[in-house]
């Protein structure tokens, strides 16, 4: 078994592909709408799906919102440099809600992001110690 995607509904499609693409730096890996459905489906991720585990963006056409409730936490990704990539976002339009710092109960090097529909991204450097 492996983890495939994970699925986010976002109001605008464009806007969440161009900060996943470009803020972000994931490569667009397929899309697809389904008129009898009325959706769209995009795929993208730092790698190809048959290898890797990538983030799918669903868009209900002629929804532009949702609450996102209580219980969604964030994505995590890891990154090489926290501060230099919590800059380059920034650099890129995005929004840092978190600057890049030691978290509060320990000292893994951490920064969080925004994405347009408010779902939050955390960046995690490499030499984080997993348990």
């Amino acid at each position: 078994m492996r983890l495939l995607h994970t699925m986010l509904r976002v109001g605008n499609l464009e806007k969440s592909i161009h900060f996943y693409t470009k803020v972000l730096g994931m490569t667009l890996l397929r899309q697809k709408e389904y008129p009898k459905g009325e959706f769209t489906l995009a795929f993208l991720g730092y790698g190809n799906e048959e290898d890797n585990t990538v983030l799918e963006l669903t868009y209900n056409w002629g929804v532009d919102a949702y609450e996102l409730g209580s219980g969604y936490g964030h994505i995590a990704i890891e990154v090489p440099d926290v501060y230099a990539t919590a800059d380059a976002i920034k650099a890129a339009g995005g929004k840092i809600i978190r600057e890049a710092g030691p978290m509060n109960a320990g000292n893994t090097i951490i920064a969080f992001a925004e994405d347009p529909d408010g779902y939050q991204i955390e960046f995690i450097g490499e030499n984080h110690v997993r348990k």
